[in-house]
């Protein structure tokens, strides 16, 4: 599971920071009442919603790993169509291109 350039970058120009961000990360991941499956396809609504295509790529590994179908990875990024509108769209040729590229054997 490869992290995003950007997240790259973040931890070897900051590595305070980014340890930081991943400590208070961990910490709110231990307190969800949700699954990781659905925590993390509820994290690919979220980085659609907001365009943070970088991060989809990294967390679609991750709930392929938990169970996730394809399917499931394509409601996840409309999920925020009526919301947001079709920002989300750009999102989806980027986690399905994840989810076929990755072998979890």
């Amino acid at each position: 599971m490869k992290m995003s350039k950007s997240f790259e970058v973040f931890a070897s120009e900051a590595p305070e920071v980014q340890k930081a961000w991943m400590e208070m990360a961990e910490k709110l991941d231990k307190k969800s009442a949700l699954d990781k499956k659905t925590e993390e396809l509820s994290y690919i609504s979220v980085l659609s919603a907001v365009g943070l295509e970088s991060g989809i790529p990294f967390h679609t590994s991750m709930v392929k790993a938990n169970g996730a179908s394809r399917d499931e990875i394509i409601s996840s990024i409309l999920l925020g169509l009526p919301a947001v509108g079709s920002k989300v769209i750009k999102s989806l040729p980027i986690g399905l291109e994840a989810y076929d590229n990755l072998d979890l054997k």
